[in-house]
């Protein structure tokens, strides 16, 4: 296995499904720290007046109490439901901004993942050598720096903002009830917001720096990469030999055919080219065998072998390898061209036979061949 310095290339993007299955998505505990702060300071600026209003209920109901009402435990439980009903609208308003701006931190980074795999049980978590490891890893250093670095920030600022309002926070048991419970909560919203602007630059730092290393650790030696290639697309190696097998056996069907064709074509060093006609049909000439170079040489010595006629026209040669497929009609452009030359080859064929008395005459090379179908 290849060492963390030799993990060099980047994540495939097979890779980076793999981890997703996994469960292993970039993740930022400071992105999700900010959002639910956020989501404090949001849900205490909508109900602080109801939050108000719901808790000086609850000091009137639970510090006016009559002699009956302390002895008594059904009283006791008639306050508390009272109580719980003065303070259930903001309590929930508030739990649920905390709960979606809490899910919204979570997946900022990495987007929403659902992993069967990482709900599994892993066994090897619990060996105390690997936890040992994590313990005194890269990143567990890492993470402690973070901590120490961000409890200094914040406290830093906290300790500036509470300094200046320490008279009056101890002045509030002077005030009234709800005016108190107001202001606090005022206080309280203002150190929110200085702790918000604090974890700012912290989340501007950690979220890019997640990301970054969450690649990192994903990265991936060149040997991989080829290894993972060859999982994903099959072996070169073995693509190729599939690839000369089926070649080999088109080119055996190929050689098949060439006994029934009624002309070869050739360029004559490099093109073959085998043509079939049926005279009785209503089909145009079809192309039964091509090839270059060894096939073409192969075709020409079993045309020999099997008395098929072979005729050196090179641009008719080149013109039907390159415009015509295998077992398939010519262009009709140059159906002039191969009528002309089926008209000889047959003409000779009856000639040998004795059918015909007079010789055809030389066929003219210079076939009629359109420009565009010319090679």
């Amino acid at each position: 296995m290849a060492d963390n310095d030799d993990k060099t290339e980047q994540p495939t993007s097979k890779k980076l499904s793999d981890a997703r299955n996994k469960g292993q998505v970039p993740r930022s505990k400071e992105a999700s720290t900010f959002f639910v702060l956020i989501a404090g300071v949001l849900s205490l600026w909508v109900f602080s007046s109801w939050l108000a209003i719901g808790m000086k209920q609850i000091m009137f109901n639970s510090f006016t109490l009559t002699r009956e009402q302390v002895f008594s435990t059904d009283e006791f439980r008639r306050i508390f439901v009272e109580n719980l009903k003065d303070v259930a609208l903001p309590l929930i308003g508030i739990i649920s901004i905390l709960f979606v701006c809490a899910i919204v931190g979570s997946i900022f980074i990495g987007g929403y993942n659902f992993s069967q795999q990482a709900l599994m049980p892993k066994f090897s978590k619990m060996n105390p050598l690997s936890g040992v490891k994590r313990i005194v890893s890269l990143n567990s250093l890492i993470e402690l720096i973070k901590g120490i670095f961000k409890v200094s920030f914040i406290g830093a600022f906290c300790y500036f903002a509470i300094s200046g309002k320490f008279a009056e926070l101890m002045s509030l048991s002077y005030l009234d009830p709800l005016v108190a419970i107001k202001r606090g909560i005022t206080l309280l919203f203002q150190l929110m917001i200085i702790i918000v602007c604090a974890m700012l630059p912290i989340v501007i730092i950690d979220v890019p720096y997640q990301k970054w290393n969450y690649i990192r650790q994903l990265k991936m030696s060149k040997q991989e990469v080829k290894d993972e290639y060859k999982d994903t697309e099959g072996n070169p190696q073995i693509k190729g030999k599939i690839k000369q097998m089926q070649f080999q056996m088109a080119a055996r069907r190929m050689m098949k055919k060439v006994p029934e064709a009624d002309v070869v074509v050739t360029n004559p060093t490099h093109y073959a080219v085998a043509l079939s006609y049926d005279v009785d049909g209503t089909t145009a000439p079809l192309v039964v065998a091509k090839g270059v170079d060894e096939i073409a040489e192969k075709i020409k010595e079993i045309a020999r072998e099997t008395n098929v006629p072979i005729v050196r026209l090179p641009p008719l040669a080149r013109s039907l390898y390159y415009t015509t497929e295998l077992d398939c009609e010519i262009p009709r452009g140059l159906f002039q061209a191969v009528a002309q030359l089926l008209a000889w080859v047959m003409g000779m064929k009856a000639y040998k036979e004795g059918k015909q008395q007079q010789k055809p005459k030389d066929l003219d090379p210079n076939l009629p061949i359109p420009d565009e179908l010319r090679f």
